[in-house]
């Protein structure tokens, strides 16, 4: 299930006219082709950049963009102006296109030649106002699209580029992935409710309900040699608890979660799943509930949340996707009690036996212990804590009336405590701009309980695909106030309730 984002294209579209004649449009080309190619060949860049001929006509530029709709590795397109392209030409193009847009705003040359320019230079130089002519028709559209500005060597402007590529492969792993849901969400819980049809209109993923039996059967089928293989892999990966070992009194406890694992894996790949959610009110035939099982398959890239939150396994997921390659991980996670401590106030964030071991830090023990709910056998989990350095939690909430993305930015902090009583994957970290109003506006915002924990992606990846998507975004930053905070919920509220659609 993992991604190779090198499998994927953003295709490089330059606009112009034959109004400057052929020795300009050979130009154009020229410089083109050399910008594709060095993005192409950035290490910044994660997906491959296609250049394609350059557009003219009202014809070509529709052309273009219904290819890039149908070519299903095509994630994306980078349009750029380096000449004058009179926009209208654009229109039944732009109204065609279903993939996203980042819109380059640069120029070949980085500096003017001042002494040598001449009327030539200047009408084969011109995107300083084609990408505004550019710029406008989109405006006028109301198309969401990512405006980069700068020089195409810039670092930053790459950086950025890059940026906004890792939110468009997250987007287009979304368009038709699966998502299983193993019996309901827990009982009388608001919000890892939603509306799933609306969910598949906006997003492009799919979430259907499956039966415990149907899974409990897939796991029963599992072979003794292949249980053997995967306890031994767990023996060899993590620090093992004694009696988990062979000859241990609880080493059957450890064949029955790798039996549920490779029924698990098994399940997902049948069904060309992307992710999952289970609750454990709903395990009826499992002898204990999934741990070390769910936390080996989203380290494996599945998404997955508990207690049937179908919106976070999902989120989960795409950012997966969008971390590939980056330093760090992506993981579920649960904001689950506070220290509050005068100046030294942190949260630490756990959800029992579901975090992936992607962002784990130092050793990864293998324990068995009692749960205290679900009602089953003591389950086996994998017990870590977290690596320090910026991070981010991010939720999907359904407001009813849209989705909103809701960001905090967060510093994790070393888990220095012991915590000999705890035996459960554990994070810790201090929400921005602190503690106390971090925590009050991720309520004011109607923020879940459950998020997926990044500890490589930005605020911009998150914004971009909001944007992307059409969602609501809301950042809460070191830069956020309170009140200004609550006006832009409410100004929000204000847009979608007079913008419908």
């Amino acid at each position: 299930m993992t991604t190779d984002l090198k499998q994927l294209e953003a295709w490089f579209i330059t606009g112009s006219q034959h109004l400057y004649g052929e020795e300009t449009l050979r130009s154009v080309a020229e410089h083109s082709t050399q910008i594709a190619q060095a993005l192409n060949d950035s290490p910044a860049i994660p997906v491959r950049i296609v250049f394609k001929p350059v557009v003219k006509t009202a014809e070509e530029i529709y052309q273009v963009f219904q290819d890039a709709n149908v070519t299903a590795n095509c994630i994306g397109v980078i349009t750029w102006m380096h000449t004058f392209s009179p926009a209208k030409m654009w229109i039944n193009g732009l109204k065609i296109l279903q993939k996203p847009m980042a819109h380059l705003h640069t120029q070949f040359n980085r500096d003017i030649p001042w002494s040598t320019m001449d009327m030539d230079f200047m009408n084969l130089n011109q995107s300083a106002h084609g990408d505004r002519e550019f710029g406008f028709i989109m405006s006028r559209m109301r198309m969401n699209r990512k405006v980069i500005a700068g020089h195409w060597e810039d670092p930053q402007v790459r950086e950025s580029l890059n940026t906004w590529i890792r939110a468009a492969a997250g987007w287009h792993d979304m368009q038709g992935a699966k998502f299983a849901r193993f019996g309901d969400n827990m009982r009388n819980v608001a919000v890892t409710e939603g509306d799933k049809v609306e969910a598949e209109i906006k997003f492009g993923y799919s979430v259907n309900t499956y039966g415990i039996g149907d899974l409990v059967q897939v796991i029963n089928q599992s072979l003794d040699s292949e249980v053997d293989q995967l306890v031994k892999e767990y023996n060899d990966q993590y620090l093992m608890a004694e009696t988990l070992r062979v000859g241990g009194s609880q080493h059957q406890s450890l064949r029955e979660a790798a039996k549920i694992e490779l029924g698990l894996r098994n399940f997902l790949e049948a069904g060309n799943f992307k992710g999952f959610t289970d609750t454990f009110e709903d395990l009826h035939g499992m002898l204990q509930l999934p741990g070390i099982a769910v936390q080996r398959l989203m380290n494996a890239g599945y998404g997955f949340a508990g207690e049937g939150d179908w919106k976070t396994a999902a989120l989960v997921r795409t950012m997966k996707v969008m971390g590939t390659g980056l330093v760090g991980g992506n993981a579920f996670m649960e904001d689950y009690t506070y220290h509050f401590e005068p100046g030294n106030s942190f949260v630490l964030g756990s959800h029992m036996l579901e975090v992936d071991e992607a962002i784990a830090s130092g050793p990864i023990r293998c324990e068995i212990h009692p749960l205290g709910i679900g009602g089953k056998a003591d389950p086996v989990r994998l017990v870590f804590n977290a690596a320090s350095g910026p991070a981010l939690n991010a939720s999907v909430i359904d407001m009813g009336n849209r989705f909103r993305l809701l960001v905090n930015m967060v510093d994790g902090v070393e888990a220095t405590p012991k915590l000999p009583k705890l035996p459960v994957a554990r994070v810790m970290w201090k929400p921005q701009p602190d503690m106390k109003n971090g925590c009050a506006a991720w309520i004011y915002a109607g923020g879940a309980h459950h998020t997926c924990y990044s500890q490589n992606l930005t605020a911009e990846h998150l914004s971009d695909f909001a944007n992307i998507a059409g969602i609501e975004y809301v950042t809460i930053d070191n830069d956020t106030k309170i009140n200004q905070f609550r006006n832009e919920l409410q100004w929000n509220e204000a847009y979608y309730q007079n913008n419908k659609h």
